[in-house]
């Protein structure tokens, strides 16, 4: 992985631990870029990309879909129940075929953390890997679609007062955030249900009472509640969950002019943040899925660079 010419250069993009800052920096400026129609690109021969989804997915895969249909590349989708993994093929054998079809770029999803380690290190497998989301583990291309829309905001990341709240321990867009915006000079707040959170977090930043930080903060990036990840047997209320951690109307009156409101989306409304708020003059959660296509533009454009630069 490099920068050259302007131009970031990757083998594959599974973990925002693999990126430098000024790989991550590149990328969100080329994403720019191309969300101002300034960005040249043009494909050198025909080029295959396939999205490989085994969790649901509206914003990732379809955003995924459409920067590769913005970039010229032709897009063999994947539909898990009518491949072979209904028969029992396992997903280093899927991606093993399609390398072998002539696939080049596999965008994938799946519930199994780490997934990407079989695959990336295979001496059979050529085609590049781009994690779409691996279970509680990493989600790289939403931490840089909210890094992009946080540097469209502030120009800056050194010195933000940045909360992350709600459902983390079951969140891969904290675990990738976190990683890299305090590499980028952040000051990270976790808030939310304590059972949610975990020593882990105690590196990149430190546990606070909501109200308290509220004031302080330049953004405040609401998580998902995610049910599907949680014991079914857990007792949940929506309307407690909302009094107690969720961004209410009240709250967020406390915030300053300048804040920002941020979610990965899908919204459990009334829930992680008041219904008349997703909307509102501070929200940014529509902008993040715009920023989404551009800044996977990029990375598509980077994983192409780094095949080319082979």
């Amino acid at each position: 992985m490099s920068v050259k010419n302007g131009l970031v250069q990757l083998e594959n993009l599974t973990s925002m631990e693999n990126l430098s800052v000024d790989e991550v920096m590149g990328l969100i400026k080329r994403a720019s870029a191309f969300k101002a129609g300034k960005a040249d690109f043009a494909l050198d021969e025909q080029t295959f990309a396939s999205n490989i989804f085994f969790e649901n997915s509206t914003r990732t895969h379809h955003s995924f879909h459409i920067a590769e249909r913005k970039l010229g590349l032709d897009v063999l989708e994947f539909d898990a129940q009518a491949s072979s993994i209904s028969k029992g093929e396992t997903l280093y054998d899927t991606v093993l075929t399609l390398d072998a079809l002539g696939v080049d770029i596999c965008v994938i999803r799946s519930g199994v953390e780490h997934y990407y380690e079989e695959l990336v290190n295979s001496d059979n497998i050529h085609c590049a890997i781009v994690n779409g989301g691996d279970g509680s583990g990493q989600h790289p291309s939403q931490c840089l679609l909210d890094l992009m829309t946080i540097y469209e905001e502030f120009g800056k990341f050194e010195g933000l007062k940045i909360a992350i709240s709600g459902d983390l321990t079951h969140s891969r867009v904290a675990k990738s955030n976190m990683m890299m915006l305090q590499k980028l000079g952040a000051r990270l707040y976790f808030t939310g249900p304590a059972a949610w959170y975990s020593e882990e977090f105690d590196d990149y930043g430190h546990y606070a009472n909501l109200d308290r930080i509220l004031p302080e903060l330049d953004v405040h990036m609401l998580l998902r509640v995610q049910h599907e990840r949680h014991d079914s047997g857990e007792s949940f209320s929506k309307e407690g969950y909302h009094t107690h951690f969720g961004l209410t109307q009240e709250r967020a009156k406390m915030l300053k002019p300048t804040a920002i409101i941020m979610h990965p989306a899908p919204v459990n409304r009334d829930v992680e943040i008041a219904d008349s708020l997703v909307e509102s003059p501070q929200s940014r959660i529509v902008q993040q899925m715009s920023n989404g296509v551009y800044t996977r533009m990029a990375i598509l454009e980077a994983i192409l660079a780094g095949k080319k630069a082979k």
